[in-house]
């Protein structure tokens, strides 16, 4: 059974960093893309980053480009995500996932963690 557990959220200062860190377990890591979304409050699940299998390839969304940095570590079975600068408006849940293909979208990851939240003050 596969599973992801998110964690390294917390309560920072406009401006402050945080590193999410997703560990996961149940199948081999090394050969499946990753991704982070995040939800806010009131608003609908929005993509932030992903990585390949082989962390050779990374994108993200337009909001978070420059300030969000993600890697992996396969030999750990861990993704991580450095959150940098950080924005009130970053303020969500963030969840990561699994999937057989990098995606932006959802609905091509099979598996999700349970969420670590994010929050930034002002």
């Amino acid at each position: 059974q596969v599973q992801l557990v998110e964690s390294g959220g917390g309560l920072v200062q406009a401006g402050g960093s945080l590193r999410l860190s997703c560990a996961a377990s149940g199948r081999t890591f090394s050969s499946y893309a990753m991704g982070w979304f995040r939800q806010a409050p009131g608003k609908e699940r929005e993509f932030v980053a992903r990585i390949s299998w082989s962390g050779g390839s990374t994108r993200y969304a337009d909001s978070v480009k420059g300030r969000f940095t993600v890697s992996r570590d396969n030999a750990k079975n861990t993704v991580y995500l450095q959150l940098n600068s950080l924005k009130p408006e970053d303020t969500a849940v963030y969840y990561c996932a699994q999937g057989s293909s990098s995606s932006s979208i959802g609905s091509g990851y099979d598996y999700w963690g349970q969420g670590t939240q994010v929050t930034v003050s002002s």
